[in-house]
């Protein structure tokens, strides 16, 4: 199977020095319905998780429940793909679905097939283009999901070219 991404071409976008250590990942123009659709591609793919509310770790509700409760509480969900790869979710609104990555996590080859595996996951589950994006410019996304070509494709170019 060919990787989405080479290492070697994305280097930069994954130095947490330059992008800042969490990038934003975000799906825009979602829905109540996509936050549910999240959750059970969660459940059916067997991921780790852990759902707390204000530090408390409670059982995963349905979508609906876990976003009321953003409003008034510390809502968080933790999702790991694999052992060592965190998403962390933070949902408080319907309307987009965001989460971070710690970029340390994804210094190999690997890893990086995880990551993309992960967006891939959710980009095609959802029908939606899921977008990485550094820390500090969260509007200028430099990887992501495309729906059409149905892989996660650079959307940018590295800051610095390869030697």
């Amino acid at each position: 199977m060919v990787p989405d991404l080479l290492r070697d071409d994305v280097k930069t976008f994954f130095n947490p020095d330059l992008m800042g250590p969490l990038p934003d990942v975000s799906v825009a123009d979602t829905s109540l319905h996509d936050w549910q659709a999240v959750l059970e591609l969660v459940r059916s793919r067997g991921w780790a998780c852990e759902y707390s509310e204000d530090g408390a770790v409670l059982r995963l509700p349905r979508a609906g429940v876990m976003l009321a409760r953003g409003l008034e509480a510390s809502v968080m969900l933790r999702v790991w793909p694999v052992p060592g790869v965190l998403a962390i979710f933070r949902p408080c609104a319907a309307d987009s679905i965001d989460f971070d990555v710690d970029l340390r996590e994804f210094q190999g080859q690997v890893q990086l097939n995880v990551l993309c595996g992960f967006l891939h996951a959710m980009g095609r589950r959802l029908s939606k283009p899921v977008l990485f994006a550094p820390e500090t410019a969260s509007a200028h996304p430099v990887l992501g999901f495309d729906v059409d070509a149905d892989r996660v494709v650079l959307l940018a170019e590295p800051p610095f070219s390869r030697t």
